[in-house]
């Protein structure tokens, strides 16, 4: 059987079974996704919004569960629907520990979704100055340009971001 689109349609175990993985990576369950990804469970999954598990353990901010996503082949480079890539995400909330469990694991520090908008940009619009030295010390690219042809001080400027605009301009 197959839905509108061609694709196998899922019976209501199915979809409750996804359900319940991608809770458990918004819960950072890292054991029981270990688990379940040992035995099979495809690490680049994506719900009906595009994220990805990683997406969800990133932007929730559970360590453990991104390395072990990331151990079980987990792609950092996956945009969900909105054009946003796990690492941009963690940059975004402030989580420096879930970027650095990225960017050691294989991560690329100035990886972007279609607009082009790096973890450090997200850094730089959002006055993440912890978020942005670790991402310049890793490597990252203070002068790349989004789809837009916008570097990150020219996005943390249009932001107000004050503290990053100044770190910015320093450099």
């Amino acid at each position: 059987m197959t839905d509108a689109a061609g694709k196998p349609a899922m019976d209501e175990d199915t979809i409750a079974f996804a359900g319940k993985v991608f809770q458990l990576a918004r819960l950072g369950h890292a054991p029981e996704l270990s688990e379940l990804l040992a035995a099979g469970l495809p690490a680049n999954i994506l719900n009906d919004k595009g994220d990805t598990l990683l997406m969800l353990a990133a932007y929730h901010g559970h360590v453990d569960a991104v390395r072990a996503l990331m151990a079980h082949g987990a792609d950092p480079t996956l945009a969900n629907d909105r054009g946003q890539v796990p690492l941009a995400a963690a940059a975004f909330k402030g989580y420096a520990a879930v970027m650095e469990a990225m960017l050691d694991a294989g991560a690329p520090v100035d990886g972007a979704g279609p607009d082009g908008k790096t973890a450090l940009m997200m850094a730089a619009m959002f006055d993440r100055v912890e978020m942005l030295d670790l991402l310049v010390a890793r490597g990252a690219d203070a002068g790349a340009r989004d789809a837009a042809g916008l570097t990150p001080l020219d996005l943390a400027d249009r932001m107000g971001a004050i503290n990053t605009g100044l770190k910015l301009r320093q450099a």
